[in-house]
């Protein structure tokens, strides 16, 4: 999908409406050039995240768009995903304007996130059971507002990667870390909190006020804060 697909997925209203813009996107392989499809169960998986996102930011003035990678996999050093959301990002800011952008990802589209959170438009990055093998960058990171969440119960990629990033994250801005128990990769364990996590972390980082719950409050961690939330 290319950047220009992405922004016709928007229906209605004009450009002057959109005041901010939220990016889900969604996971894949290590290693894969084979085109992306509609209905890969990864992509399949970010449909009822998005839908959950868009409720909550319902008449925000919010743009929440669900792009598709050009490729399913990572590729190395290609960052193929990557490379997809900083072109994506470059369309939104010529189009929009300064509006702040939040990314959400999961698995391979939160790496590719992460990677691209160093974007100006950037201002928030959550990623959902993502993909953060040691040697990821983190200064990018500096100055935006950034969430991970991964379960217990997670097989394909690793909660400890994820705290181990976490802690190097930290260095450069404010983490919020939450643990999901019993949460496994496809986040169909436990979806309702999965959804919920997403939904809060994009009400908060677009300075929306959002219910008073375990899972905001664990959402918006601040320094002094239990640096690690258990839900």
């Amino acid at each position: 999908m290319t950047s220009g697909d992405t922004l016709s997925q928007a229906s209605g209203g004009t450009v002057a409406d959109v005041k901010a813009v939220v990016l889900v996107a969604h996971g894949g392989k290590s290693v894969s050039t084979a085109s992306t499809s509609a209905v890969q169960p990864a992509v399949l998986r970010m449909v009822p995240v998005t839908w959950a996102i868009k409720k909550a930011l319902r008449g925000s003035d919010a743009l929440v768009l669900r792009p598709r990678f050009e490729v399913q996999g990572w590729n190395g050093e290609q960052a193929s995903p990557a490379a997809d959301l900083e072109r994506i990002l470059d369309v939104i800011a010529a189009t929009f304007g300064p509006v702040p952008v939040v990314l959400v990802g999961h698995s391979m589209g939160a790496r590719a996130a992460f990677r691209a959170a160093g974007h100006p438009a950037v201002a928030a990055v959550a990623g959902l059971a993502p993909w953060l093998p040691p040697g990821e960058p983190v200064s990018q990171l500096a100055g935006r507002r950034v969430l991970l969440a991964h379960g217990t119960a997670d097989r394909i990629t690793s909660p400890q990667e994820t705290w181990a990033y976490a802690g190097q994250a930290r260095e450069v801005t404010e983490v919020a870390v939450i643990e999901v128990r019993d949460g496994e990769h496809t986040m169909l364990r436990r979806a309702a909190l999965w959804h919920e996590i997403a939904a809060d972390f994009c009400r908060l980082a677009l300075h929306l006020p959002a219910d008073p719950t375990d899972v905001s409050a664990a959402v918006a961690w601040h320094q002094g804060d239990p640096p690690h939330a258990v839900l």
